[in-house]
């Protein structure tokens, strides 16, 4: 049996990659192994769940990486899967205690709700960001007094140190765009964004220069999606698409509302959501252009 086995674990390379997404990418992997695992020796969810006196459900939600893992349902599983390689079992051991530990935005557990955090892990581990905004900078580009202005408007009886938790969660957030294996981050910002002067003259033209010197940065694609375009594909909200640097993890579209958030990670969904993104790509101004486009706005305001 142990010859016929699948890939049971990362390699060390796949393993060094995922480091950055912390314990959210972590679960992902581990439950996505796990659920492989299961499929290709035949053996119902029914069946895996009663060897860890769980629900049905409860597996299904280990298996999405949507919960933490117990050391010892990682081992029953692994004894029913038949695994009993030491080495093999401690890698799975292993994954378990990574997916425990907290991600560093734990430390801003009261400036987030928690549909949130898994926004957050994604984010850390994506190798590409694809973001379309309509009503905002996205927040991975905005000065801290435009964060501020967007927090207090989402907040408006907000006491103040909780909106400058929410700010420094966000700033701490950038970081990611300048540092070691920085992702790729294309924006496309619609242009009623930029026109609206969120916080006063003086913080969105300091906004706007921000947005310049961002879209120098070798990682960052900026465009900009004009009035003039009229109706197109992404009407009704704002669409972030994340890719990872590693096949186990498929592309996840992220839809936040205003109380809550979707994530879609359905082949048929996520090709869908990538379609309307190239095709908003084609029509706004080409990145090449954008920057005179946002000079241009900068100089009206």
């Amino acid at each position: 049996m142990t010859a016929a086995q699948p890939e049971l674990v990362p390699s060390g390379s796949e393993v060094l990659s995922l480091q950055r997404g912390g314990p959210t990418v972590q679960r992902i992997m581990l439950g996505t192994r796990l659920r492989r695992l299961r499929e290709s020796l035949g053996i119902t969810r029914d069946t895996a769940a009663a060897a860890i006196r769980a629900s049905d459900a409860k597996l299904c939600r280990m298996e999405l990486g949507r919960v933490g893992f117990k050391a010892r349902d990682i081992t029953d599983l692994l004894t029913l899967y038949g695994v009993q390689e030491a080495d093999v079992r401690q890698e799975y051991l292993d994954s378990v205690r990574r997916a425990n530990e907290p991600g560093w935005w734990r430390a801003y557990g009261d400036a987030f709700p928690s549909w949130f955090e898994q926004h957050l892990g994604l984010e850390e581990a994506a190798s590409l960001i694809r973001t379309y905004e309509v009503q905002f900078v996205p927040g991975l580009l905005q000065t801290r007094a435009y964060a501020e202005a967007v927090v207090r408007l989402g907040h408006p009886i907000g006491a103040p140190e909780s909106v400058q938790r929410r700010v420094e969660l966000r700033m701490t957030r950038q970081e990611l765009l300048t540092g070691p294996d920085a992702p790729r981050l294309w924006v496309v910002v619609d242009e009623a964004a930029l026109r609206r002067p969120l916080g006063g003259r003086d913080v969105m033209r300091d906004q706007l220069t921000h947005l310049i010197e961002a879209a120098a940065l070798p990682n960052v694609t900026l465009q900009v999606l004009p009035f003039h375009v009229g109706g197109h594909a992404a009407a009704g909200g704002p669409v972030t698409i994340l890719r990872f640097p590693v096949p186990d993890l498929p592309d996840v579209v992220y839809l936040e509302q205003l109380s809550s958030a979707l994530y879609v990670d359905k082949p048929e969904e996520v090709d869908h959501y990538l379609s309307v993104m190239d095709r908003l790509s084609l029509v706004a101004t080409p990145a090449a252009d954008s920057v005179a486009f946002l000079e241009q706005v900068l100089k009206d305001s």
